[in-house]
């Protein structure tokens, strides 16, 4: 056998669902990770309501948020050393709590992935547009969701064609991003601290950090859903374990990393703005409500003067960028119940020549864009409501990952302070937290002057958060009845005794000094 046939033949996956193993190491899987966030958008889109809801507390809402993201963050970590599986919520929670509540957990994963596709697209779609300066452009619905339908189904393409291609376009995007918001840190407060910002701005404050100031539970509350908001998307590091280096122990290293990195970015940028802003109600002041869609815009032109198209170009990829990485975990978690008979064997398909699950990434990204046109063509207001609905997706399936982690392990937690802490307490506590935000957000999106539309004397919100998720019990209900599926939802196909289908780990392979396999 020539060296190059033996070098093929040691690094081709053995078994396991055919994906190709070894693409990502440490520094990519984070960087996917941090991608997925869309973490410029995620700041210009929340910052502003954030500071509505509870005002100079806004520092402390995004530290409370990152709380049970982090805890959070251990349970996949946990998990994903034992059951390495690009299933992620689905596949843990099924061999811990059965194929019911497997189910749901994947159709949270899929569900928030499609609702997000349409508001990513239509944010990177709207300022493309804009950086024309010309209002018959970016304000021409029809032209901006055409945009927005052709930047997901490039994506599609990308994502279809392998990581390798996906993690080479995520460095630069991600380094564009993190480039405009050193930028905006700095300069914000150099402004502030020479005495040259705008009328109201303030040296940031201790109690910005206090977390006993807040005096309104509804306000803290929808402070903390919009923080859970956009640190949502680094578990995507995780639907990518089969592909990535040493999987059993990078995407858990990538999470909990991923999501340290973005607690220092998100308060850091939280405080710049607000001390370069102020808390003014007029303005640029943050407390102005016709601020808050967008902070960026409306502080690029005084805070960049001429250079203010950076910011502008940073929300549009960011936009786009976190287009690309949700696709994959969503392709990828419908490829794993597909694997295990939770969904039609053709969700399972592999690119022969890609190593990719073609198939349902083109079916998902199809899905998406029909949501993304019907939103659009109903109405704005609508397409705005879905993002908010959004948090509901989130919490659900987060918490489900959490307490799977505490009852699959549940033999284990008092073997050993480690194991009681990071496989019992911080998923069970990250778990709860997740399960409050829930109803508490249900209680307060069901009100009819909650967001901006109103279905059936409720909040749109709430119906379109509880409404999609009663989709999926319905869709589970439905693929039940089809014979296809009785191996899934006997156990037989995937229980807590089921083979891991990942690729071989035993194979002799030198480590990568970013400590994955190369």
């Amino acid at each position: 056998m020539s060296e190059k046939s033996a070098v093929s033949a040691r690094s081709a996956p053995v078994g396991g669902k055919g994906l190709a193993a070894g693409t990502l190491g440490l520094f990519g899987s984070t960087v996917i990770g941090l991608a997925s966030t869309a973490p410029v958008y995620s700041l210009a889109a929340t910052i502003g309501f954030v500071v509505l809801a509870v005002g100079a507390q806004a520092p402390i809402a995004m530290v409370l948020a990152f709380i049970p993201m982090f805890l959070t963050a251990f349970a996949y970590r946990e998990l994903n050393r034992a059951v390495p599986d690009c299933g992620t919520t689905f596949t843990w929670a099924t061999k811990a709590f059965g194929p019911w509540v497997g189910w749901m957990g994947g159709w949270g994963v899929a569900v928030a992935g499609i609702v997000v596709l349409a508001n990513l697209a239509q944010i990177g779609s709207k300022y493309l547009w804009l950086l024309t300066n010309n209002p018959d452009l970016y304000d021409n619905t029809l032209l901006v969701t055409a945009t927005g339908v052709v930047f997901i189904a490039v994506m599609t393409v990308v994502s279809v064609r392998g990581l390798e291609i996906g993690e080479r376009l995520q460095n630069v995007l991600l380094g564009i991003q993190y480039l405009a918001l050193i930028l905006f840190v700095a300069i914000a407060l150099w402004n502030v601290f020479a005495g040259t910002a705008p009328a109201g701005a303030t040296a940031p404050q201790a109690d910005w950090f206090n977390p006993f100031a807040f005096t309104s539970l509804s306000g803290f509350t929808q402070a903390i859903l919009l923080c859970l908001f956009i640190y949502w998307g680094w578990d995507t590091c995780l639907a990518l374990n089969e592909e990535t280096k040493d999987p059993e122990r990078t995407p858990g290293r990538a999470a909990v990393l991923s999501t340290l990195i973005l607690l220092v970015t998100y308060v850091a940028v939280t405080v710049a703005a607000m001390a370069y802003a102020g808390l003014g109600t007029d303005g640029l002041g943050l407390g102005n409500a016709d601020n808050a869609e967008d902070v960026f815009f409306a502080l690029k032109d005084a805070l960049f003067g001429p250079w203010a198209w950076l910011l502008v170009i940073a929300v549009g990829v960011s936009a786009v960028s976190s287009t690309q990485t949700t696709i994959l975990p969503t392709a990828r978690g419908t490829l794993a119940m597909a694997t295990y008979k939770a969904l039609p064997e053709r969700f399972g398909r592999i690119h022969p020549r890609f190593r990719t699950p073609a198939f349902a990434t083109v079916f998902m990204s199809v899905v998406a864009i029909a949501f993304y046109l019907g939103m659009s063509l109903l109405s704005g207001n609508v397409l705005a409501d879905t993002i908010l609905s959004l948090g509901l997706a989130i919490a659900f399936y987060y918490a489900i990952t959490s307490f799977a982690c505490v009852w699959y392990f549940r033999r284990e937690i008092f073997s050993g302070l480690r194991d009681f802490l990071f496989k019992g307490l911080f998923p069970l506590l990250g778990g709860l937290m997740l399960t409050a935000a829930f109803i508490q957000s249900a209680v307060d999106m069901f009100a009819a002057d909650y967001g901006n539309t109103v279905i059936w004397g409720v909040g749109g919100v709430f119906v379109i958060g509880i409404g999609s998720l009663a989709v999926g019990a319905v869709l589970m209900v439905v693929w039940f009845f089809f014979a296809g599926s009785k191996p899934f939802f006997r156990g037989e196909s995937l229980n807590r005794e089921t083979a891991v289908l990942v690729p071989d780990s035993e194979q002799l392979i030198p480590r990568s000094v970013d400590g994955g396999l190369m």
